[in-house]
């Protein structure tokens, strides 16, 4: 399928996201209701940001939008931009340190 953004591609210059870059957020984080607590860097280059609790596949649950929205509202999302593709970056809570590991889908 291919990255959403092809001409922001990993790694990002000065390891900061750039600017308008795109990611599939929960809205229920873009909303300010629950914190971001999964961030997926995909093999495909995109970003994925999840509360870890509810389904972010349910019709609606999630939305494209611009990074620097979920970085407005958690700035320790910014450390994650150094984040290689194919990885998760995890916590428990919002003031817990992000776990990174590698990541694939589920049918992979």
């Amino acid at each position: 399928m291919g990255s959403m953004q092809p001409e922001l591609s990993w790694p990002y210059q000065g390891g900061a996201f750039p600017e308008g870059l795109l990611a599939i957020v929960q809205r229920t984080v873009s909303e300010g209701q629950f914190p971001a607590l999964t961030v997926i860097h995909d093999d495909e280059d995109d970003w994925l940001i999840s509360d870890d609790v509810h389904d972010p596949n349910e019709d609606g649950a999630s939305a494209v939008q611009h990074l620097r929205h979920a970085l407005a509202l958690d700035p320790s999302l910014a450390e994650l931009a150094t984040m290689r593709p194919g990885y998760v970056a995890h916590r428990t809570s919002v003031t817990a340190p992000w776990e990174i590991s590698e990541w694939a889908y589920a049918d992979d």
